[in-house]
This record gives structure tokens, C-alpha cells and sequence, in this order.
């Protein structure tokens, strides 16, 4: 029998009766619905519980699941992402946000919910990043993973900070800018996008390095192979302490000679794809160019 865990903000009614839907055309098949325990008294209060549903504690929802089904924008996908990847559980992806980059499916097409059962899909593997902070002589503060980004920032105050990047040891330049964006090919759609940086096809193994509002004529964005250590250290005088920002929800204080430390992961997260859409198609569907 295969256990489907349900994510959603259960919290929004449209995106609880949206589950609830999902649950009912899964449940013609031969499966176990899992719930994170903490939104049963939600879906009981809207009248969306079923008898069916497991509600178990987050942690042993995460590593019961075969298949996680993640409703929501690509933010919610992020975060069940970083969860599903230690445990190498494949995502399915129901866009129920704006653009919807990682989502496979729109609400209109549950029919294909059935092809879960049959193992008519394929997993597409996205490269992940290992993100440590580190203190002034090198030791090890804090560590997390991103599948989208890495910003190093002032945080809510819009001013010029101070950035020195290297690679695998060797000084590259310096920043004078907003921030620093670091991403994976997939985050390359994301922030570092609207920072004007390059779109990066997910299969090709490399990191993104893109400036924010840099104050140069000649700062661009680089590209790194993922086989690459970068480094990047806060030499900011008038600023003592900056932020580090993890897949736009993490968040760490990077006080003056810091360094962010950016690696490949070994982890990775496995999305389902039903539909024979690529990544070109995607994007040109997403950026409304079609």
C-alpha cells in the first residue's frame, strides 16, 4: 500500500478544501493519506477530515512517506524539499501559487493522480547546496541545505555592503553591492533571476554567483562549476554584521569577517514528473511567452 503524505497550509480554507480533494481522488486508489497531526483539529473544524487519514507528528510523517504531495507555491516546496531530501522521498508538486516553477500539476489535472500507482512517472534529481557559516578562524557555527539559494544581504535596510569572493582558495573579486547571490541551477529562476542573472538549465552542474545592485560598471554574474568551494566573507567596515538568508527562509547573522561557505551537497530532491514538459517548454509557459 502506498502512504501519500499531504503538505499544505491547512491554515488557508481554499488550499485545505483543495487537499481534501486531492485525498478523495487518491483514495479510489489502494493507499494510506498521512497528515501532519497539528492540522486535524483544522480539517475537522472545516469538515474536510476523513476517517482514512493518518495524522502523525511531522518528523515520522517525513520518514513514513513514499510520496509526498506538496500544495502550494514554490516556497512550501522549498521547505518540504529540505525535509524529503534526507530522506530521499520524492515531491509531486500541485501549483496552487503564482508561478509555480517546481510544481508538476495545476488543480485541473488531478486525473493524473492515478499514474502515482502505476509508476508512469519520472524523477527528475536536483542538485542541492551545503551552506556553512563560519566563524573569523575557520570553525564550522552553523551548516543547512538550500535547493534554491544562498543571499547575503543587509537584511530589511537597503544599503551598500562590502563582499570578498574565492574559489577553492583563490581570491576572485570583491563586491560592492546590495548583496550576493549564490544558487543552483533551479534558484537561477528565482531571486537570482530578477537580479539579472543567467538562467541555468537544472541538469547542467554548476553554482550561481550574481550581484545585487552592484555599485561597478564591471560586476557580472559568474558561473561556477559545482565541483567548487566558495567562500565569501563579510569585509564590511561600516556594517558590522550582515544576514545570511537560506531559500527565503532561513535566516543567520554574518557578523564582519564571517565567511559563508558554499559546497554540492550529497543530498538531493526528487521531483515526480507526469508530463513530458521540459524545462524550455516551462519556462516559456511560466514567463507567459507562448
Amino acid at each position: 500500500m502506498l502512504k501519500i503524505a499531504l503538505i499544505t497550509n491547512f491554515n488557508i480554507p481554499e488550499k485545505a478544501s483543495a487537499a481534501a480533494r486531492v485525498a478523495d481522488r487518491l483514495l479510489e486508489e489502494d493507499c494510506r493519506i498521512l497528515i501532519a497531526s497539528y492540522n486535524r483539529e483544522k480539517l475537522e473544524r472545516l469538515h474536510k477530515h476523513r476517517e482514512e487519514f493518518s495524522y502523525l507528528p511531522l518528523d515520522t510523517l517525513y520518514s513514513e512517506a513514499d510520496i509526498l504531495i506538496v500544495m502550494g507555491g514554490d516556497g512550501t516546496i522549498l521547505e518540504a524539499a529540505r525535509r524529503a531530501s534526507q530522506r530521499g522521498t520524492p515531491i509531486l508538486g500541485i501549483n496552487m501559487g503564482r508561478l509555480g516553477y517546481m510544481a508538476e500539476l495545476e488543480m485541473r489535472e488531478l486525473d493524473q493522480l492515478h499514474r502515482l500507482f502505476t509508476g508512469d512517472y519520472e524523477l527528475e534529481k536536483r542538485s542541492m547546496l551545503r551552506v556553512e557559516l563560519r566563524a573569523q578562524g575557520g570553525e564550522l557555527r552553523s551548516f543547512c541545505y538550500a535547493l534554491n539559494d544562498a543571499v547575503i544581504s543587509n537584511g530589511s535596510v537597503s544599503r551598500i555592503i562590502d563582499l570578498e569572493l574565492s574559489e577553492s582558495g583563490t581570491p576572485v573579486t570583491t563586491y560592492r553591492a546590495d548583496g550576493l547571490i549564490i544558487a543552483t541551477p533551479t534558484g537561477s529562476t528565482a531571486y537570482s533571476m530578477s537580479a539579472g542573472g543567467a538562467i541555468v538549465d537544472p541538469r547542467v552542474e554548476c553554482f550561481c554567483v550574481t550581484p545585487i545592485c552592484p555599485h561597478s560598471f564591471i560586476a557580472r554574474p559568474l558561473i561556477f562549476s559545482d565541483k567548487s568551494v566558495l567562500e565569501v566573507r563579510n569585509i564590511s567596515v561600516r556594517e558590522k554584521m550582515l544576514y545570511l538568508t537560506v531559500d527565503g527562509k532561513m535566516n543567520f547573522e554574518l557578523y564582519r569577517n564571517q565567511t559563508v561557505r558554499i559546497t554540492k551537497s550529497s543530498l538531493e530532491t526528487k521531483l515526480i514528473r507526469l508530463k513530458p514538459c521540459g524545462f524550455y517548454k516551462k519556462l516559456r509557459q511560466k514567463m507567459n511567452l507562448d
